[in-house]
C-alpha cells in the first residue's frame, strides 16, 4: 500500500470513529491513535494495523507490534510486544497477546504477561484484566513480588482500587525470614499484611513452624501472627492455643482457650484458659483452671491450681514453678492438696503451704509447711515443719500416728522408709502379731523418734532419752485412746485422675495432622504394566515368540 493511500485510509477510519462516537455518547469507543501502516480490512470484518501501533481508550493508551481492530464491536486483537499503560493509575499491564473489548472494558492477557502496579508485580501466562473494576484475574498460576514479599498461587484476584490480593490454592509467601503455605489468602500490599483462611502451615529460616487450622492474620513488616486453632514450636518451646498471638521482635506469645505451653528442656507442659510466654526469659503466665504436665521416663506429675507461673532464667534462683489457690498433685507415688505450690527445678523439689495435705501409698502426712523431694523419677524425701502429722495404715487398717516439731521422711520405691522425728515426738502405733492380729497399742513421747518401715508399715521404732511409753492391749482400745490429739483423716480429700480430668483434660495434638509443607511438589504417576506393554507395541516392539 502507498502512503498517500494509507494516510487516507487512516483519515477515513479516524473519521469514522469521531462519527461513530458523536452517535452513541454513551459507548466507550477504542481509538486507534496511530500506526506504521494499515493492510485494508479483513475477511472477518476487522482492519489490520502494522507497526508501532498505539490506541486508546478511556484512561489507557494501549501498544503493540500489529493489531486486528474490529470496529463494529469496538473490540480489537493485539499481538507482540502488547503493553497497556493506565494514564490515571501507576499500571502497566504487558504480555504477547491480548484481546481488548471496548464496551466491557475487559482485556484478556496471554503469555508472559506482567502486570505492574509500582512496587508489586504480578507475572503470570493467563491473565484477565477488567478495567471498568480496575481488577486482574489470573487462572493457571501467577506470581506476585514486592519490596518485601513473592506469593505464588493457582488463582489469583488483584483489586487495584484497594491493593488487595486474593490468592486461591497452592499459595506459597516467601519473605527473608519465612515461608507460608496455605490454598486462601488475602495479601493488602500496602500495609504488606497476609490473612489466611483454612489450614496454614509456616517454616521459618531458623527451622520454627507455626501451624493453624483455621486461618492465620500476618503483618509481615511489624513480624506480628494471630493463628486460629494454632501451634508454634521452636527448639525449646511449642505453645498452642485456639487463638494464638506471636509477636517476633518481642519474642512474645499470648494465647486464648485451650492453652499450652511446653517447655522441651524441663519436660514441663502447662495449660489453661488464657497464657503468656516470654521467649528470651523463658518465663510463662497461665491462668484458668492451670494444669501442669512435668513429664518423666515412666511416669507423669500432673498439677491442677488456678494460675501458674514458670521461669526458666540462667540461675538456680529463677528456676521454678508457681502454683496458686486449689493445688491437687497427683503423680503414681503420690497426691497431695494445698493453697500454693512452688516447684524448683533445679533440685526437684516441690514445697507446699497452707493446710498441705500429702499422700503416699497408704500414708497421709501434713504439716504447716512442707518440701519434698524427687529423684530419678519416685519420691526421694521429704521436709516438715511446725504441727507435722504422719499417719500410715498397717495391713489391718489400723492408723499408726506419728506427731513432732520437725520430721524428716525418707522413700525407697515410691514408700515410705524411714521417718525421723526431731522435738515434742509423739508416735501411737498398733502392735500386730504376724501381720494379721493387733495385740494392742504403743503410745511414746520422746525428743526423737525413729520409725522404720517394710512394705509401708512400721517394722521398727527408736527413741532417744528418756522416753515416755505407754501399752494399751487390744481388749482396752477405744477411738479416744487410739487417737493422737489433732488426728484427721483426710483420705477423701485425696486427688486421682478423675479430679484432674474433671478439672481440665487437653486437646492433644495430632502428630499426624494435615501439613502442606508434607505434600510432595510434584506428584509422579507410574504406568501400569499393561501401559508400557501398550507404549511398546506402538513403536513396533513384539514379544518374542518360544520354540515349542
Amino acid at each position: 500500500m502507498t502512503s498517500a493511500l494509507f494516510r487516507i485510509s487512516f483519515f477515513l477510519l479516524t473519521f469514522w470513529s469521531l462519527s461513530f462516537c458523536a452517535k452513541a455518547q454513551e459507548t466507550s469507543i477504542l481509538r486507534i491513535n496511530k500506526a506504521d501502516d494499515l493492510l485494508g480490512e479483513g475477511g472477518n470484518g476487522f482492519v489490520r494495523f502494522v507497526g508501532n501501533v498505539e490506541m486508546e481508550h478511556k484512561n489507557s493508551l494501549i501498544y503493540c507490534d500489529s493489531a486486528h481492530f474490529f470496529r463494529a464491536e469496538n473490540k480489537a486483537r493485539l499481538f507482540g510486544n502488547v503493553r497497556i499503560v493506565d494514564q490515571k493509575d501507576p499500571v502497566i499491564t504487558t504480555s504477547r497477546y491480548a484481546e481488548y473489548d471496548g464496551n466491557t472494558q475487559l482485556a484478556k492477557l496471554r503469555n508472559h504477561v506482567v502486570f505492574t502496579n509500582q512496587k508489586t508485580t504480578l507475572t503470570t501466562e493467563y491473565l484477565d484484566y477488567d478495567r471498568s473494576g480496575n481488577i486482574a484475574y489470573y487462572y493457571n498460576d501467577g506470581k506476585v513480588v514486592d519490596s518485601v514479599n513473592v506469593l505464588t498461587s493457582e488463582r489469583g484476584t488483584y483489586e487495584v482500587n484497594i491493593e488487595k490480593i486474593t490468592f486461591k490454592k497452592d499459595v506459597v509467601l516467601v519473605n527473608p525470614d519465612y515461608t507460608m503455605k496455605t490454598n486462601d489468602l488475602v495479601y493488602m500490599t500496602i500495609p504488606k499484611t497476609a490473612e489466611t483462611k483454612g489450614l496454614t502451615n509456616l517454616i521459618s529460616k531458623d527451622g520454627n513452624t507455626l501451624d493453624a487450622k483455621n486461618g492465620s492474620f500476618y503483618n509481615t513488616q511489624a513480624k506480628k501472627f494471630t493463628f486460629y486453632d494454632g501451634i508454634v514450636e521452636t527448639e525449646t518451646s511449642r505453645i498452642k492455643a485456639k487463638e494464638l498471638y506471636y509477636s517476633e521482635l518481642d519474642a512474645y506469645y499470648e494465647g486464648k482457650e485451650d492453652v499450652s505451653v511446653l517447655n522441651k528442656e524441663r519436660k514441663v507442659e502447662i495449660f489453661g484458659d488464657v497464657g503468656e510466654y516470654w521467649e528470651e526469659r523463658k518465663y510463662s503466665l497461665v491462668h484458668g483452671n492451670a494444669l501442669v504436665r512435668k513429664y518423666f521416663e515412666k511416669d507423669t506429675l500432673y498439677m491442677a491450681s488456678d494460675t501458674l507461673i514458670s521461669q526458666d532464667g540462667e540461675s538456680d534462683s529463677m528456676k521454678y514453678l508457681l502454683a496458686f489457690r486449689s493445688i491437687k498433685l497427683v503423680k503414681t507415688d503420690l497426691a497431695g492438696v494445698s493453697d500454693s505450690l512452688v516447684y524448683n527445678y533445679s533440685d526437684s523439689s516441690i514445697q507446699l503451704f497452707k493446710d498441705p495435705v500429702m499422700w503416699n501409698q497408704k500414708s497421709q502426712i501434713t504439716a504447716d509447711s512442707m518440701v519434698f523431694y524427687l529423684a530419678n523419677e519416685e519420691l526421694d524425701r521429704v521436709l516438715m515443719k511446725d504441727k507435722v502429722f504422719v499417719i500410715t495404715q498397717d495391713t489391718l487398717v489400723n492408723f499408726n500416728q506419728m506427731k513432732g516439731r520437725t520430721m524428716v521422711g525418707y522413700f525407697k520405691d515410691g514408700q515410705m522408709d524411714k521417718i525421723d522425728i526431731d522435738g515434742n515426738g509423739e508416735s501411737l502405733y498398733f502392735a500386730l502379731q504376724a501381720d494379721t492380729l493387733s495385740q494392742g497399742i504403743n503410745k511414746t513421747l520422746s525428743a526423737n523418734i525413729k520409725l522404720r518401715f517394710k512394705d509401708g508399715a512400721i517394722q521398727r521404732v527408736t527413741y532417744g532419752i528418756k522416753p515416755d511409753g505407754k501399752f494399751t492391749p487390744f481388749q482396752l482400745v477405744n477411738e479416744e485412746n487410739s487417737r493422737l490429739e489433732g488426728f484427721i483423716w483426710r483420705f477423701e480429700e485425696r486427688p486421682g485422675m478423675e479430679q484432674i480430668n474433671a478439672w481440665r483434660k487437653p486437646e492433644e495434638i495430632d502428630p499426624n495432622a494435615n501439613n502442606l509443607f508434607n505434600e510432595p511438589e510434584i506428584e509422579l504417576t507410574l504406568p501400569t504394566d499393561e501401559e508400557i506393554l501398550k507404549s511398546l507395541e506402538k513403536r513396533g516392539w513384539r514379544p518374542e515368540k518360544k520354540d515349542t
